[in-house]
């Protein structure tokens, strides 16, 4: 048992492993809440199309402004309904990671290609936030970070368990270049935000 404890905390493939599914469940969980906050929100805005959101704070952060353009809806209910039904699952194979359970390969190649496309979709609705409607909604900015980490970390850990192959990738992530890159992103989509709405956020 013992050896088991030690293996799991010290074993550097593992270690490496644990972290990946550790920010999957960073991002699960804040896309969870996300997801279910911007639901209640939406629920708010249907009775009444006027209401002053919890989040909105000023001309540049309005969640309302965001949830009434229709975009925020693209399969005819709220887009935060997806992330209720979807994200529950990505947290309990984080967990179950990080238990040690190992699924099957196809397995983590389905959950690979339908992070892939939570992520690709949280990039258009950041798209469609930042550029066509011109206001960001801080719920939604918490859940496209989410997504990234869910993103990031399942491809970090399919990478590392041969799930997605090459040995460019491997040593890439092995070097944990993937984490710089993540900080990257995220430091780039801090910038590109001030810089566009600067005093306007506050």
């Amino acid at each position: 048992m013992f050896s088991k404890i030690k293996n799991w905390l010290f074993h550097e493939d593992l270690k490496k492993q644990n972290l990946a599914a550790f920010i999957m469940l960073i991002g699960s969980g804040l896309g969870l809440l996300a997801s279910f906050v911007l639901s209640i929100e939406a629920l708010e805005l249907a009775k009444n199309s006027h209401v002053v959101l919890s989040c909105d704070f000023s001309s540049a952060l309005s969640c309302s402004a965001v949830a009434n353009h229709w975009s925020a809806a693209i399969l005819g209910f709220p887009n935060s309904f997806i992330g209720v039904m979807t994200l529950p699952v990505m947290v309990t194979i984080a967990v179950a990671l990080l238990a040690g359970t190992k699924f099957p390969r196809w397995f983590m190649f389905a959950a690979q290609i339908g992070v892939s496309v939570g992520f690709i979709f949280a990039l258009w609705m950041f798209y469609m936030s930042f550029v066509e409607i011109g206001v960001l909604c801080p719920w939604c900015l918490t859940l496209d970070v989410g997504m990234l980490l869910i993103f990031g970390g399942m491809t970090r850990y399919n990478i590392l368990t041969g799930v997605i192959t090459g040995k460019k990738v491997k040593k890439f992530v092995q070097n944990d270049y993937d984490i710089v890159l993540l900080m990257i992103i995220i430091a780039l989509a801090v910038v590109m935000i001030l810089a566009k709405f600067g005093d306007q956020l506050l």
